[in-house]
């Protein structure tokens, strides 16, 4: 891979090794209905040939209907961070093959780009999915067509890209509602490429910033240009309650803090005319220069982005997202206190 903030990776296949089926993995098909399809018209079962990475860690709740979303999928591989609960057995009781990632005390690189590196993939494509997302039936079927060759490419290059990989567009489902403003739609992800020319960007050069060990803010640098687009959405499930919100987003705005404090960028640069990542990153850096943020944050999604349409879901996430500026702030200043006084 080119670029310095890109992570350096051994090849593909070396070292990784499937977990041994859990003892309960068997008892546990008949208790999922591990054949039952979603509701739609699907590819058949195991017929397109691109590989699933689905990244967990204790994510019993979610995972089975993650993977039932994902039956039409030649391999499905889940990359474990030594799970407490039924994680490891109901994946493989669902047909995944199941991988633990163990971060380093460096804290890089992370699961995602380990498993891209380390994983011995089938197929030359890779779906990135989390185990909170489920993929619709029309996606499904646009993906078969890409990884197929069927696709028909966009004459419009910027919407073609270069053929080895695709933005795919997510809706937030929060309080059990999308989210359609509050800045939260369109969100643009490269989640779909050739495994062997893409990788996560490193954002600073910071370690451990207690943000876990999977890749959230970082996204998918191609070696061989840019992705295009696809037409389809799939859904983000990420918050079941506002405990799970605000555990998550304090872990984040550390790794805020720490991408403040080190003053470090990634592969994608801030661009206003670049992609929809270099856009939000010319956004969050320009907003930074600019005093009562917080405030600014919450008039920025509950009136410019029309938060305000989404009605209770959306000035909940928007005050939360005024919470999530202030706690960044904070903690930023807290880390420089630290540096300077030691």
């Amino acid at each position: 891979m080119t670029g310095s903030n890109l992570i350096e990776t051994p090849a593909v296949g070396h070292g990784a090794v499937p977990e041994p089926r859990h003892a309960d993995a068997d008892r546990l098909m008949g208790e999922v209905d591990a054949t039952r399809l979603p509701p739609g018209r699907w590819p058949a079962a195991r017929s397109v040939p691109v590989s699933v990475l689905v990244p967990v860690k204790n994510e019993e709740a979610n995972i089975v209907e993650c993977l039932r979303h994902l039956q039409w999928a030649g391999e499905v591989t889940v990359i474990d961070s030594q799970s407490k609960d039924r994680t490891v057995a109901l994946s493989q009781a669902m047909g995944a093959d199941v991988y633990q990632f163990y971060v380093s005390a460096e804290g890089w690189p992370k699961k995602r780009n380990w498993a891209l590196a380390n994983v011995p993939w089938k197929h030359e494509w890779v779906l990135i999915i989390d185990a909170d997302e489920h993929v619709t039936p029309e996606l499904a079927e646009e993906i078969r067509q890409v990884v197929t060759g069927a696709y028909p490419r966009d004459s419009d290059p910027v919407k073609a890209g270069s053929g080895d990989g695709y933005w795919l567009n997510r809706k937030l489902i929060f309080m059990g509602r999308w989210i359609k403003g509050c800045g939260y739609y369109p969100s643009w992800n490269v989640r779909l490429f050739k495994h062997a020319v893409g990788r996560y960007e490193r954002i600073g050069t910071a370690g451990n910033t207690q943000s876990g060990d999977n890749e959230v803010h970082e996204h998918v640098v191609l070696s061989t240009g840019p992705a295009g687009y696809l037409k389809h959405d799939f859904l983000h499930y990420a918050y079941p309650d506002l405990y799970s919100w605000v555990e998550k987003h304090n872990r984040y705005t550390s790794w805020e803090a720490h991408t403040m404090e080190g003053g470090g960028g990634g592969e994608l640069k801030a661009s206003l005319f670049g992609s929809p990542v270099e856009r939000r990153r010319w956004i969050k850096r320009w907003s930074r220069r600019l005093p009562f943020r917080p405030t600014l944050r919450f008039i920025y999604g509950y009136i410019i982005r029309r938060g305000i349409l989404d009605g209770y879901p959306g000035y909940v996430i928007c005050r939360l997202m005024a919470w999530y500026e202030f706690m960044s702030i904070a903690k930023y200043r807290e880390l420089k206190r630290k540096r300077m006084s030691s």
